[in-house]
């Protein structure tokens, strides 16, 4: 299995929690790990105006309150509980230097960005409303 694919399975079926739920989406930016991934290259990269805000969170910070089960879950996301932890293991097992981006304000793009053992950066992109 690629690392496409690998991202797909993993991340199948769940949903990026934020006031409205969107898919992951894997993806694959072949040829642009040979220098550092910067917000302007992040923004590039995504076609994203220049001037876009961008925030650089930690990926355990991003799924908190969905890799571990807390007390105010209902009984779907007490069942969504080990597929977000397979979910954040299985990136950190086949992605390294793992971040987590921010792009823009209320209605945020998220790339979780990290580089494949060959080198490749990979990863999953979803969305967020956070008004």
């Amino acid at each position: 299995m690629n690392i496409f694919e690998t991202l797909a399975d993993a991340s199948g079926g769940l949903l990026m929690p934020s006031e409205s739920d969107y898919p992951f989406e894997p993806f694959v930016w072949s040829g642009q790990a040979e220098e550092a991934l910067t917000n302007e290259k992040l923004l590039q990269l995504t076609n994203h105006p220049v001037n876009s805000p961008v925030e650089v969170v930690d990926l355990d910070y991003l799924f908190g309150n969905v890799a571990q089960e807390q007390e105010w879950h209902d009984e779907a996301q007490k069942k969504d509980v080990p597929k977000f932890k397979f979910l954040v293991e299985t990136l950190k097992a086949n992605l390294s230097d793992l971040k987590v981006y921010r792009v823009g304000s209320i209605d945020i793009d998220v790339y979780i960005v990290g580089k494949t053992r060959e080198g490749v950066l990979a990863g999953l992109a979803s969305k967020m409303i956070e008004t």
